[in-house]
């Protein structure tokens, strides 16, 4: 920034936004052949294609933030707000699935036997795995706060240990996800109850994949200093994400797993 006169950020040019989109485009091409001809090949390449594009953009930005000073006080400002900006757009994206959800439940047709849940469906003991569920990601909850504390005091060994322990939860919490999954009583296709479901609680598996990849890259870019108590931005988004994916849990928990059974 020595050479400018302002503290604004002007982003180079870069290949990765239309490979990114590029990406994109044949990831949605791929699912729909996967869909239609049981062949999952453009898929793979899609997906793969959009990984390594991931990284080596994160990775410019890692380096634009931590190496090159490009990152400015007004730059961090304007990252926050566009962190917090893409939350509220996700806290909209889970609200048309409760809608869609409560629109069903509290009015059921007569196709679904009158009753939440239809009577022909078995839903999930809400005190058994969910239960679990929820208590894994209520700790990961405090383990991130403790790295987050742990950071603004330079602790950097105890900020690695709580983002360590978050990840792990995470992964815990996913794993016990799948494991639902495969010994459901019921599918997507057992009416509203089963679309619902599965998309609400799917989408939210998905995002808690999406947070912990997000907080494992913090932790490595943390044993690396590339973040101190007043510079780290990437750490202070991703900790904000896992705040936001324990919230949804709690909704998804409360509603569709017990007051929904």
């Amino acid at each position: 920034m020595t050479t400018s006169n302002h503290p604004y950020h002007l982003v180079e040019k870069s290949p990765w936004p239309i490979t990114a989109s590029l990406s994109a485009m044949l990831l949605t091409t791929g699912l729909v052949k996967w869909f239609h001809h049981f062949t999952p090949y453009l898929l793979l390449i899609a997906l793969l294609a959009l990984i390594l594009v991931s990284v080596q953009w994160w990775r410019d930005v890692s380096r634009e933030g931590a190496l090159q000073g490009l990152h400015t006080l007004k730059v961090s400002t304007g990252l926050r707000v566009g962190m917090l900006l893409f939350i509220v757009s996700e806290v909209l994206f889970f609200f048309s699935f409760f809608w869609a959800f409560f629109h069903s439940s509290l009015n059921p047709v007569m196709e679904l036997g009158g009753t939440w849940p239809p009577t022909y469906v078995c839903p999930f003991n809400p005190f058994q795995t969910p239960l679990l569920n929820t208590a894994i990601l209520l700790a990961s909850g405090v383990t991130v706060t403790w790295a987050h504390h742990a950071i603004t005091e330079n602790l950097h060994t105890t900020t690695v240990s709580g983002l360590a322990l978050t990840v792990a939860l995470g992964l815990y919490f996913t794993a016990l996800q799948a494991m639902e999954y495969v010994e459901a009583p019921f599918t997507m296709a057992d009416s509203i109850y089963g679309a619902t479901f599965f998309v609400a609680t799917g989408f939210h598996g998905l995002h808690v994949i999406i947070g912990t990849t997000f907080l494992a890259i913090c932790q490595v870019r943390t044993t690396s200093a590339h973040f101190s108590n007043n510079h780290h931005v990437g750490l202070e988004a991703a900790i904000w994400y896992w705040h936001f994916v324990d919230v949804v849990w709690l909704f998804l928990y409360a509603s569709i797993y017990w007051w929904g059974s």
